[in-house]
């Protein structure tokens, strides 16, 4: 299926999209620093450049969009224009993302992957909750784990 739009209509759109502040990591990071957690943001010396870095605790979250890392929940929906395009995309985005954990785990660093549907769209816990599982994360002796929406029984 061709593409609804034309080419430079579809750069400006996908250049809208945001790769780090996004809203989901701007809400994480104002309700943890009202908390009391300091962080660092995008710290390039670690593999990934991972969005919120807890140098002190040996701790990296990561903000992900259901989207952009296929997240098997609501708000993941395959493309229905440009298939190939966006399997190979989203495939590669992946594979970094695996690259990512192995690398920080390499280091001895631990990680938590907040999903956007845990803040966002039906199957979202809410914000605050989001941020008080983080916070009790961060100041456990767990390991790496992983914060998504949940779904709703029919």
């Amino acid at each position: 299926m061709a593409d609804v739009v034309d080419k430079a209509t579809r750069s400006r759109m996908m250049s809208g999209i945001r790769g780090k502040d996004t809203k989901p990591e701007i809400t994480l990071r104002k309700g943890l620093f009202a908390r009391g957690f300091r962080f660092r943001l995008h710290a390039k010396n670690l593999p990934g450049k991972p969005d919120i870095v807890f140098p002190r605790l040996k701790s990296v979250i990561l903000v992900h969009g259901c989207f952009w890392h296929r997240h098997d929940c609501t708000l993941f929906r395959w493309p229905s224009s440009n298939v190939e395009f966006w399997k190979e995309k989203i495939a590669k985005n992946r594979e970094v993302d695996a690259r990512t954990r192995l690398g920080l785990h390499s280091l001895d660093w631990k990680i938590l992957t907040i999903w956007e549907c845990s803040m966002k769209g039906p199957d979202r816990i809410g914000a605050e909750e989001v941020v008080t599982r983080a916070a009790a994360w961060l100041t456990s002796d767990s390991g790496d784990d992983e914060i998504s929406g949940v779904r709703r029984m029919p």
